[in-house]
């Protein structure tokens, strides 16, 4: 079990003895290692969203009785790959008064958010790419950074209908990352450290869901709004911006939007894993196989968010996010920092 558990540190740790065998220097060896990492998260990333896009397609039909793709392959397993082929052979339409280079870049910029946070999450013991003690610094300022392409996009595409979506979903992730960083603050006081390491190290014994119950209801709905999913999906709210943000793109560019949407709804479910659920700690299977079935729960519970709730309006939105969930992880930090006072000093730890 020792061996699964490690495998992919074995690899890393082969694949550097290999490269020193052939001579090459250290400096030559850690940015070798940089490709090959970033290599591995990019498959992560795709193998992923395309896998969650059927999937999804798969439980939405199971949860609201109809068969979802059920013709091309077995069961319809194809089907994301035949939308792929499809989406890549589409002609790419843009505006003639667009703002021909924000335009084309704001779909590929929409990703780099999400390389870089990948890039810190403990997929196992000792199975990060970058294993920083600022991981939750790192982490909160990066995945900031989402806001930027998405207002690109609509201000490069010169529509108003667009210019109103990226506008909203700038509102709503700015406002909705006050909660989320509060609810991670509640844990990183439990843990006494910002290394996610260290974090998943601390929930060796007792899961930090249970010591944080209103921490993490915090995170899971301000995570379903980060990622701009239903109900909170005001972005594209088809009856009255048509399709906002994404009215103007076409083909594979309209396509890696929602590809980064289900990157960014890997990415929340992993950090949900490693705050709250203990990581890759569980009995039997190796630490990595823990994680991923996690992290894939945690992932079907916001796709089952997404087909039984409806849409709420935008300044229902905004109203809830500051007037309750801010307010309410302010007061569970109140809370926390109580009750580790009580422990501390009634204990005697």
């Amino acid at each position: 079990m020792e061996f699964f558990d490690n495998i992919f540190v074995i690899a890393a740790q082969w694949i550097r003895d290999t490269l020193a065998t052939l001579g090459f220097t250290s400096i030559w060896i850690e940015m070798s290692m940089g490709v090959v990492y970033l290599v591995c998260i990019l498959g992560i990333c795709t193998l992923a969203a395309l896998f969650y896009v059927l999937y999804e397609r798969k439980l939405a039909g199971y949860i609201q009785y109809r068969p979802g793709p059920n013709r091309l392959g077995p069961h319809g397993w194809f089907q994301t790959v035949a939308d792929a082929i499809k989406l890549l052979t589409k002609e790419d339409v843009v505006p003639a008064n667009a703002d021909k280079a924000i335009h084309l870049l704001a779909p590929l910029f929409i990703f780099v958010p999400t390389v870089l946070a990948l890039a810190v999450i403990p997929f196992g013991k000792g199975m990060a790419a970058l294993d920083l003690n600022l991981g939750i610094f790192y982490l909160i300022a990066v995945t900031s950074l989402s806001t930027i392409p998405i207002f690109m996009a609509g201000w490069g595409s010169n529509n108003k209908y667009s210019l109103l979506g990226s506008m909203r979903a700038v509102a709503q992730m700015v406002s909705y990352e006050v909660p989320l960083v509060f609810s991670l603050l509640g844990v990183v006081m439990i843990a006494q450290t910002l290394q996610l390491q260290g974090i998943v190290e601390a929930q060796s014994k007792i899961w930090f869901i249970f010591l944080q119950p209103l921490g993490f209801i915090i995170y899971i709905i301000a995570a379903i709004a980060e990622t701009n999913r239903a109900p909170f999906d005001l972005p594209e709210g088809e009856s009255e911006l048509t399709a906002g943000v994404y009215t103007e793109y076409s083909g594979m560019k309209w396509a890696l939007f929602f590809l980064a949407e289900y990157c960014n709804l890997f990415i929340v479910s992993a950090v949900g894993t490693t705050m709250f659920l203990g990581g890759w700690h569980g009995p039997f299977l190796p630490g990595w196989a823990w994680f991923l079935i996690k992290t894939h729960l945690l992932f079907s519970f916001f796709i089952w968010v997404r087909w039984t709730f409806p849409r709420i309006r935008v300044d229902q939105l905004m109203s809830f996010g500051w007037k309750v969930l801010v307010p309410a992880a302010l007061a569970n930090l109140f809370l926390t920092g109580i009750g580790i006072y009580i422990f501390n000093n009634g204990l005697g730890w």
